[in-house]
This record gives C-alpha cells, structure tokens and sequence, in this order.
C-alpha cells in the first residue's frame, strides 16, 4: 500500500511539509506505522499548483528518502495547494507513469488502497471509461483507471457521486466477476481550489486517514509550537497517517465517509457507492 498528504491553505514551502515534520511523509517511507507496509519505496510524487492554468507534476521511481532532487526543488516550491505520495505497489510496474499523483486538466488525484482481482477486472472497467478520456491514461494501475472512472463519470462538475458512481462500478463488475469485496481505498483529489478526500473498503476497514483540526484551534492549545501561527487560519491537512505527536491534532475520517475542503468551508458526509446508471 501507500502513504499520502494533501495540503490546502497559506502558500508555504514544500520542504516545509515534506521534511520538517517529525512523522513527515519522508520518515514514512521508510517508517510507516499505520501502513499495510512499513517500507514505501516504490517511487513517490508531488503535485503543486503554482503560475500556470495545471497543476505541476514531480516524479521519481527511486524511493523519496534517496532522492536529491526532491529535496532541492522542494526548497523552492511554494504553494498554496499540495499533494505528496509515497508508492508501495500493489503489483504494477515501478516506472514514472504508475507514481501518484495522476493528472488531468486542473484535477489532481492521488490514492491508497487495491482493486482486488484488478487483473480480472481491468477490461471491462477499462470499456466503461469515456473514449475521448482513453487516450489520456499514462499507466497501468488500478488507481490511474479509478480516477479516470471518476472523470467520466462528472468528478469535474460534482466530485462525490461522481467518485461514489466509479467505486459502484467496480463493485458491480467484480460481483459479476466473482471477486468480493473489491475496493480498498482512500482518495484525494483537487482543482486547486477546493479538496475532496475519500475513505471506504467494500468490506469495511478501510486503511487509516486523518484530518487535521482547525490550526486556530490547535494554536491555542499548543501556543509554544511555532509552526502553527505560520500556517494561517485556513490550513487543512489530510494524511495518511499523522505527520508529528500533538495531542488534539489529528482527528480519524470515520469508515465510509468523504469530505470536503475549500476557503471558508468544510463539511464530512456519509459515502455511499452508486450504481453507474443510478
């Protein structure tokens, strides 16, 4: 499986929440703790927006701890929206164009988890996905095709059915396939504006996934930690696992839940998989 964060408020470095942290993304890829795997070294990705109309992309087959050239550019990366991953394949290929996050248009979307009997199921999930979209997949994962599932299913216009029709898909091919519970997963995806997360197993269980708690929040309880009179009142963060030890901090997205994030709003809601023609 995989670790991941996402990052929406006040423009600030990227080495700031890659590095610094003293649970950061980096320490997880070879120290995880919550994972399915205590080693993540199957490539690793960032996501930014910064001057033009998409998201940026860098990328590395490598693991993130052994990679210098993350370490160099994250020093001049400054953003207001992030996503970092961290690979532990699930059976695809290493190479660049299986490492999250994946891109489309303004969209980014990053994933941990498996399509159980993906092998099985990848045709027929593959035809379900819009033509004019097809030619646009770079990779080979389950991930890559879930996303695009998504797209063609309306993730531009309204993020959550349209996820909650993809993930429907995938359980209704694979009960005609005879693969039970099939999906594992959590999600984040972004325009650059608003950020929507995602966690749900077909069998429940689903792998860990946290948010953080309001940084005005958290200042006053913690006011000795700098850091949080840094990030700005509007900060969120959606991890994996959390990022450093602070009582209050972190708090669990529920089973089977999804949620939103955008300037001035945020909101947790139930996340039911729909039938494609419901």
């Amino acid at each position: 499986m995989c670790r991941w964060m996402a990052y929406s408020g006040r423009p600030i470095l990227a080495e700031d929440l890659l590095f610094r942290p003293e649970h950061s993304l980096i320490d997880q890829s070879l120290h995880s703790r919550l994972g399915a795997t205590t080693t993540n070294g199957d490539g690793f990705g960032i996501g930014w927006y910064g001057e033009g109309d998409e998201p940026a992309l860098f990328k590395g087959v490598d693991p993130a701890w052994n990679d210098r050239n993350l370490r160099e550019i994250s020093r001049q990366i400054r953003t207001p929206m992030f996503f970092a991953h961290i690979r532990a394949s699930t059976g695809t290929a290493v190479q660049r164009s299986n490492c999250h996050p994946f891109r489309h248009g303004r969209w980014l979307w990053m994933h941990n988890g498996v399509v159980a009997g993906f092998h099985d199921l990848r045709r027929d999930l593959v035809m379900a996905v819009d033509p004019e979209l097809f030619p646009d997949i770079e990779g080979t994962t389950d991930s890559e095709l879930l996303f695009f599932l998504a797209l063609t299913f309306g993730l531009e216009e309204d993020p959550i059915p349209a996820v909650e029709r993809a993930v429907g898909l995938v359980e209704d091919v694979a009960a005609r396939h005879g693969v039970p519970h099939p999906v594992q997963m959590t999600v984040a995806t972004t325009d650059g504006v608003g950020m929507w997360a995602f966690r749900y197993a077909s069998a429940g269980q689903a792998r860990s996934l946290y948010f953080s708690t309001r940084v005005d929040k958290l200042a006053a309880l913690h006011p000795e930690v700098e850091v949080l009179h840094e990030l700005g009142t509007e900060a969120r963060f959606i991890v994996s696992e959390p990022l450093r030890d602070l009582s209050g901090a972190w708090n669990e997205v529920p089973e089977s839940s999804c949620g939103f994030v955008r300037p001035g709003e945020a909101e947790m809601l139930p996340f039911r998989p729909l039938l494609a023609a419901a």
